[in-house]
């Protein structure tokens, strides 16, 4: 039996080559997103799908969005790169750099993520006119890993010298922003506290009664969320997305749209360094592992 000759054998790598090229090509025609489920599955879906349309013609590539049931599942999925893109908040960003040893990257921010606010509510006829009146009293957050839901008004609390835990009469979490106001509205709760954008929403779209459910205290403003990526996707797909959400403008029906959707004005470019504060309260709070 002949050895196969330098020919052949040069001939059997390219097509081994080729192959792999193709299967990476086919691989990457695929923008693979995902959000924490900050709201219901249904309302994420509707706010996506303009966007994921748009990315498509931007990038020639399709988009899947895939959504997760939890905020940990976000930024896992994203750690361990099963999907390409992904909406953080601060904190779950923060998570997913330190599980990631640093690897991920955030992009892009909405203008008012770099002032971000959260609000504090309860029922008219609760006697509670200011943080120090919830002691004692039943508060929800949203979710255990939400920035505006949980961290941020864990940490103005203790800044008040309020400890959740401790000063108040029971801690419970609703998974999602309209989760919190609904159990406030039911009277399940006493107070709760959530991200002052989809509060805003439900006001604007009259989903809730003002008269019987207002916000107590406004937190000072912090960095909040952002779409980020993984370090190893390559630097020039990095720069088309971010590209194309910076291009997003009020004065075109597309982008008209898709910013009403993100509760946004326009897109601004964002950086790691942007979160330390998020981290240092999340330190502050023993909310990080």
């Amino acid at each position: 039996m002949h050895p196969p000759s330098p020919f052949r054998t040069l001939k059997s790598l390219m097509t081994c080559a080729l192959m792999t090229f193709a299967a990476i090509s086919h691989a990457q025609q695929v923008l693979r997103v995902t959000a924490i489920p900050d709201e219901s599955p249904t309302e994420l879906a509707r706010k996506f799908a303009p966007l994921g349309k748009y990315l498509e013609s931007r990038l020639g590539m399709k988009v899947e969005y895939t959504p997760v049931t939890d905020y940990a599942a976000a930024v896992e999925t994203l750690v361990n790169r099963k999907v390409d893109l992904a909406w953080f908040g601060g904190f779950t960003f923060v998570q997913s750099s330190v599980r990631s040893n640093g690897k991920t990257i955030p992009l892009v921010q909405r203008e008012e993520d770099m002032a971000f606010k959260s609000v504090f509510i309860t029922a008219k006829d609760s006697g509670i006119t200011k943080l120090e009146d919830l002691k004692g009293r039943t508060l929800s957050f949203g979710s255990q890993s939400s920035t505006s839901g949980h961290l941020m008004p864990r940490n103005f609390l203790l800044a008040a010298k309020i400890d959740p835990d401790r000063d108040l009469k029971r801690v419970s979490f609703s998974g999602a922003h309209d989760a919190t106001i609904a159990a406030v509205a039911s009277g399940k709760v006493d107070a709760g506290a959530l991200n002052i954008s989809v509060w805003n929403k439900f006001v604007e779209d009259k989903k809730v009664d003002t008269n019987e459910v207002r916000v107590i205290y406004t937190t000072p403003a912090y960095y909040d969320y952002n779409w980020t990526v993984h370090a190893d996707m390559p630097a020039a797909l990095r720069e088309k997305i971010t590209q194309a959400f910076l291009d997003l403008n009020q004065n075109t029906p597309e982008g008209a749209e898709i910013l009403k959707l993100q509760r946004a004005t326009k897109f601004v470019t964002t950086r790691a360094e942007n979160y330390v504060g998020i981290k240092a309260a999340a330190e502050n709070a023993g909310l990080l592992k």
